[in-house]
């Protein structure tokens, strides 16, 4: 189920590394990671989401690898999430199946009534606010775009790019079923604190 805390991996942002920015936010009660990394090797990227997805299958958490079909193959994750310049989703169902998760980043309405259209689990609607985190993010579309989309589709709905702890209701209360929240839990002193005090935040209000 696609709802709650949706934690992507950052190395760039990461203080103590991947693997252990996974195990402290599923130790804070996450039970959604995003496994996304650009720069490595391909051989780098399956040795390092397969210990991320050892890590949610031990949590029984959904992991789910962002761009790379064939990575998400290989480690047996749980679904892949799809950019609009990446696989189209036809495609990705037929090499992972019926039973994989398949999200796409949309950044308007009709992206996101194609990616449905298409097949898609859920969408992430991108970016709500300014970010850093994605340099080519785009324009923030703010909450506006969450409630012209919700009404519309029937899958849910992941809210991404500058959502923070202070800002995170609003976005659920727009009608958001999962916030992406990556700096807000990476740049904090302790990890799995700040998870701890997220999860406890959205499971009270929803």
């Amino acid at each position: 189920m696609i709802s709650g805390l949706y934690f992507i991996t950052d190395q760039g942002l990461s203080k103590n590394g991947v693997f252990e920015d996974v195990k402290q936010v599923l130790n804070g009660g996450c039970r959604l990671v995003q496994y996304r990394e650009k720069e490595k090797s391909a051989q780098e990227i399956i040795t390092e989401a397969q210990a991320v997805m050892e890590l949610c299958k031990q949590a029984n958490a959904t992991c789910i690898i962002n761009n790379r079909v064939d990575v998400a193959l290989a480690v047996d994750a749980h679904g892949v999430h799809l950019g609009q310049d990446d696989m189209p989703v036809t495609d990705a169902r037929e090499i992972l199946g019926k039973d994989k998760l398949i999200g796409v980043t949309v950044h308007n309405v009709e992206e996101a009534l194609l990616a449905v259209e298409q097949g898609a689990d859920h969408i992430s609607v991108s970016p709500i606010f300014h970010t850093d985190t994605k340099k080519d993010a785009g324009k923030p579309a703010g909450i506006k775009l969450i409630k012209e989309i919700k009404p519309k589709v029937k899958v849910p709905i992941v809210a991404i790019g500058g959502i923070k702890q202070s800002n995170m209701l609003e976005v659920l209360s727009a009608g958001a079923d999962a916030v992406a929240i990556i700096s807000g839990i990476l740049n904090s002193e302790n990890v799995e604190e700040k998870t701890k005090e997220i999860v406890g935040i959205i499971n009270d209000t929803t």
